[in-house]
């Protein structure tokens, strides 16, 4: 059995992802009222992270903006079958995708996950959220720009990334971390989308040394699987 079929682990992201429903729904409707089409609720996200990408972001302060549970599976199969040891994740938001990670490592006897989150209020619940789950000796949380707090390093090689913070931001959070990328190392897109930096662009180009592929499920919200084959 694993930490997510029962126990502390798999109670609290039970609730997280209730309060996670609940917290979100207002906004998702919201968008569905606004926009008529997936591709206009894109485009608007997207152009209003190039107005104000920090104005956007203290906007969903109060918003969870998870992963789904099948993700979060996906997520704890990743870190398992890639035997990773360091994690690094970009957009913690409340700490139910960290959660996910830092339980497979915890379950092959540890390791380190290295969050970033930039709402201060967020990286403190995700911080709460974790200890609850009994994972917080395996998680450090970094408060900020991601472009500014993953550049003194990561203090080693990274077996795994995660992707879920500004949309546009993706490709220049990736170009700082490669050099720290084992080759095989695992690198996911939560919306990673095709309309945003260049991220998937860059990604499938196997001359940048990816192999990379969409992922078949939560469709719409341009997921993505790659590797460092180099």
């Amino acid at each position: 059995m694993s930490s997510l079929s029962s126990g502390t682990v798999a109670e609290i992201l039970k609730r997280l992802h209730n309060e996670a429903d609940a917290a979100d729904q207002q906004l998702a409707r919201s968008y569905e009222d606004k926009a008529t089409s997936h591709d206009q609720i894109i485009a608007q996200f997207i152009d209003a992270e190039n107005r104000d990408l920090e104005g956007l972001y203290h906007g969903f302060a109060g918003n969870f903006l998870n992963v789904s549970a099948e993700f979060g599976q996906f997520l704890y199969m990743c870190a398992r079958s890639c035997k990773a040891k360091r994690i690094v994740e970009f957009g913690s938001s409340m700490g139910i995708s960290a959660i996910y990670m830092a339980a497979a490592l915890h379950d092959m006897g540890g390791g380190s996950l290295i969050g970033n989150e930039f709402e201060p209020g967020k990286a403190k619940r995700a911080k709460a959220n974790v200890a609850a789950a009994g994972l917080a000796d395996l998680v450090e949380f970094r408060v900020g720009d991601a472009r500014e707090t993953l550049k003194p390093g990561v203090g080693g090689d990274i077996d795994m990334v995660m992707l879920d913070g500004a949309f546009t931001l993706y490709l220049p959070i990736l170009k700082l971390l490669e050099p720290h990328l084992k080759p095989g190392a695992v690198i996911i897109g939560e919306n990673a989308l095709k309309e945003a930096s260049g991220y998937i662009d860059y990604v499938r180009n196997p001359q940048n040394g990816y192999l990379s592929l969409p992922l078949p499920f939560d469709s719409g919200r341009g997921n993505e699987y790659t590797i460092k084959t180099r």
